[in-house]
């Protein structure tokens, strides 16, 4: 009798562990797709729309600086969020412990700040937004392979079809249209494909590299350590290089963009939507794991439509409909997967939390 209690209770709390990191993983998918619409919308705005597209070091400066100050804007939303809930002292805590916790969020963000956000705007700079949204699509098989070589997180015969599924979903909807957007007069433009493979390298890895460190503190936390690491990265490291070591307008470019209304409204809008989409990515590893977690993330590619759509005011194409029916089709049979079998994704008794 007391076994089958335990049983019931055992399922009742995997199966609620898994139906919020879904949603979780849902509400990435949501606000990563909102994302889109101010991230490109900021490079029609001064000081970047004077930049040629031809000028490839001042552009590359260029957004460089639009990530620092978008990871700055993050992190005070995200001082929000975690003053709202009472966690700045975990915060404080955790970002301290260098040797044991923080080293791994310090590296999650060389992954997702110098190589992911800056491979994206440099895809949507030198290309365009449809080829900068697609070229990451395939950021979750990335992090699984990472998360099973590194610390041997199960990926299900279902879960890899549904990654899969998922995949080939984003690239109908947006194959038609990338084609659309190359240009083989444009020179520059292996800037913007190496800023696509940047971005998904950057996130499949970040999302592997981040999990290691959620087995011992708090998602909430967690993404504020990374953004921290990220704007000392920026500030203290990257741009101060660049300008002692080239003659690029740094200051110039950070105090314009500071100063100039629209540019700002913008990163203030991205930031908006990275900051809580970062929150529910992170929060969904520790329930479902980084696999599952970042394929239906991969979702945001139907949701980067229906935004494009909403503000644009023009109707999706014949293949957008295609896609969603495939990638929502993806995860359900992600989703699908029994409870139980999502909670033993990390089951390993070998595998230690610090090395």
């Amino acid at each position: 009798m007391s076994n089958s209690i335990l049983k019931q209770a055992l399922h009742k709390h995997y199966a609620r562990n898994q139906r919020w990191g879904f949603m979780w993983a849902l509400w990435t998918a949501v606000l990563w797709g909102a994302w889109y619409v101010p991230g490109t919308a900021l490079w029609y705005e001064h000081p970047y729309i004077d930049i040629s597209v031809d000028n490839q070091s001042l552009r590359l400066a260029a957004t460089a600086v639009m990530t620092w100050i978008h990871a700055i804007t993050v992190f005070f939303f995200l001082l929000i969020w975690n003053l709202v809930l009472g966690k700045l002292k975990d915060y404080g805590r955790t970002i301290v412990r260098f040797r044991k916790i923080s080293k791994w969020y310090a590296l999650a963000s060389l992954c997702g700040g110098p190589l992911a956000i800056f491979g994206s705007y440099m895809a949507m700079g030198f290309i365009g937004p449809v080829f900068a949204a697609i070229s990451s699509l395939f950021y979750p098989v990335i992090g699984a392979v990472i998360a099973r070589l590194w610390y041997k997180e199960k990926i299900s015969q279902r879960a890899a079809i549904g990654m899969c599924i998922i995949i080939f979903g984003g690239m109908v909807i947006y194959g038609p249209s990338l084609f659309g957007e190359m240009d083989a007069s444009n020179p520059n433009a292996w800037l913007g494909y190496l800023g696509g493979i940047m971005s998904a390298i950057g996130w499949g890895s970040e999302g592997a590299v981040a999990g290691r460190a959620m087995d011992v503190s708090d998602p909430d936390v967690g993404i504020h350590c990374r953004f921290s690491f990220e704007i000392l990265f920026w500030g203290l490291l990257i741009l101060p290089f660049i300008a002692m070591f080239s003659d690029l307008p740094i200051k110039n470019l950070i105090i314009d963009t500071l100063t100039h209304g629209k540019a700002m409204l913008w990163i203030v809008l991205a930031a908006a939507c990275h900051a809580y989409c970062y929150t529910a990515f992170y929060k969904s590893f520790s329930l479902i794991g980084v696999g599952r977690g970042e394929a239906i993330g991969n979702l945001y590619a139907v949701f980067a439509l229906i935004f494009i759509a909403a503000f644009t005011l023009q109707l999706p194409q014949w293949y957008f409909i295609l896609g969603l029916i495939i990638t929502v089709a993806g995860s359900f049979v992600m989703f699908s997967e029994s409870a139980e079998s999502v909670a033993e994704l990390r089951e390993n008794n070998d595998i230690k939390v610090y090395p």
